[in-house]
């Protein structure tokens, strides 16, 4: 699974440098994102600064971020396809004319 998170550092606030299995890279800003009774205490930029990684981000309440969102996110691409961002629809590195 080329999109599981191996490498993340806290930027700021709500945004984290990750990089993926795949040599990918890319920061996301996740402050849009913390909706619900399990993502209320990372709204705190000092409680979300505490994630940890397995996989993933995890943080000790429980949260965490599907890995493939977190791919997605940060690169643009959808976790496990390798054509065009623009056409991810598309199985041919061919650009559409």
């Amino acid at each position: 699974m080329d999109y599981l998170v191996v490498e993340a550092r806290h930027v700021g606030g709500h945004r984290v440098w990750l990089r993926f299995r795949d040599g990918s890279e890319g920061t996301v800003d996740l402050g849009g994102r913390l909706h619900g009774v399990v993502f209320e205490p990372l709204r705190d930029p000092t409680y979300f600064a505490a994630f940890t990684l397995d996989d993933t981000l995890c943080w000790p309440n429980g949260a965490d971020f599907a890995p493939e969102t977190l791919y997605e996110l940060a690169t643009g691409r959808r976790a496990g396809f390798h054509g065009t961002a623009a056409h991810p629809e598309s199985s041919s590195s061919e650009l559409p004319r």
